[in-house]
């Protein structure tokens, strides 16, 4: 172990974990936008900690892939060019409809944790709490291609999803502001209600619906 890693694990958790949700609500929600600096002063002045859990909650949500590190200049959020995350998007679509080649139709559909997904979604957008319901959704996405039984999909599936998680978040937030918050939940909704027929065209062309109705419209440009 190096000292650098044996002296994040004498840091308090509590104060790691609840500046990364801090840092994570901002990025998710818009208030930091992509490319923005995250400054470790501003944030230890705001939250009244020390810079070592401040450095720590950064570290971590780098890997996750919502912030990355520029030697010498801090960390910024993450920036993704619309062709980029266009291309993602076409990805993560062929994934998705590959696993439900693989997976419908099938004797035994299990869809428990598909709908719970679907169930923390809502809730979440009930409430406004924007991290809850981006961690759902992306929840909901993942257990769809888990239904193909193939670990190695799961894992790739996993990374595209890390890679989106700042688009989808603001198209569920554009949603939102819209005025349009039903619509995001209902979407989903219905592509459950596909799935729960479980025929592969149906739910096939369910999926590709629900990527041409959101997350292919880039009219207005993401970073």
């Amino acid at each position: 172990m190096t000292a650098a890693a044996s002296h994040s694990t004498d840091l308090p958790a509590s104060l790691v974990e609840m500046t990364a949700h801090h840092v994570r609500a901002e990025v998710l929600s818009g208030a930091l936008a992509p490319g923005e600096r995250v400054g470790e002063e501003a944030l230890c002045a705001r939250l009244g900690i020390s810079r070592a859990p401040v450095r720590e909650a950064l570290r971590r949500l780098a890997e996750q892939g919502l912030v990355e590190h520029l030697p010498r200049r801090g960390y910024r959020v993450v920036v993704w060019s619309a062709h980029d995350i266009v291309q993602l998007f076409e990805v993560r679509r062929a994934l998705e409809q590959h696993a439900l080649g693989v997976a419908l139709p099938a004797k035994d559909l299990r869809l428990h944790r598909v709908r719970a997904a679907l169930a923390e979604l809502t809730q979440a957008d009930r409430r406004k709490d924007w991290v809850a319901r981006d961690d759902a959704h992306r929840r909901f996405h993942a257990e769809i291609v888990a239904l193909a039984g193939n670990r190695q999909l799961d894992l790739v599936y996993e990374q595209v999803l890390v890679k989106l998680q700042l688009a989808m978040a603001r198209n569920l937030r554009e949603e939102t502001e819209a005025g349009a918050r039903r619509e995001g939940v209902r979407r989903h909704q219905d592509l459950l209600t596909a799935l729960e027929s479980n025929d592969p065209a149906e739910a096939e062309a369910a999926l590709r619906t629900h990527g041409e109705q959101t997350y292919l419209n880039l009219k207005h440009g993401i970073c």
